[in-house]
């Protein structure tokens, strides 16, 4: 039973079943990054509505949140570091004096949705 038949037949069995046991591993590094990235991210913006701020623009691909309470204004930066650590930063800049606790209170909002 050597027939050109079930060589072929045989030969697609065997080329199936190798073609099956290909794995293809995504990088940790880079996965691990983006999910940091991404939890600081939506934190960032979560802190910020928790405290009353009305997101006037948020640029994710360029780490950048821009929100307005009364007459202050609050600028969020998230930026991956080389180490691959994520640093947020928030600046608060105008009528202050409106809301004096304002960037301590964001800071606190952040710190809890990151579970810290």
């Amino acid at each position: 039973m050597n027939s050109p038949l079930v060589r072929i037949v045989s030969t697609l069995a065997v080329l199936g079943a190798l073609a099956g046991c290909v794995i293809v591993e995504p990088s940790p590094y880079v996965q691990g990054s983006q999910v940091t990235y991404n939890r600081s991210w939506n934190a960032a913006i979560d802190a910020m509505k928790d405290q009353g701020i009305t997101i006037a623009m948020a640029d994710a691909a360029g780490g950048r949140i821009e929100g307005r309470r009364g007459g202050i204004k609050v600028v969020a930066r998230i930026t991956t570091q080389a180490d691959g650590k994520v640093r947020v930063e928030f600046h608060a800049t105008g009528a202050l004096s409106e809301d004096p606790g304002l960037p301590d209170r964001i800071s606190r909002s952040y710190e809890a949705r990151m579970g810290r």
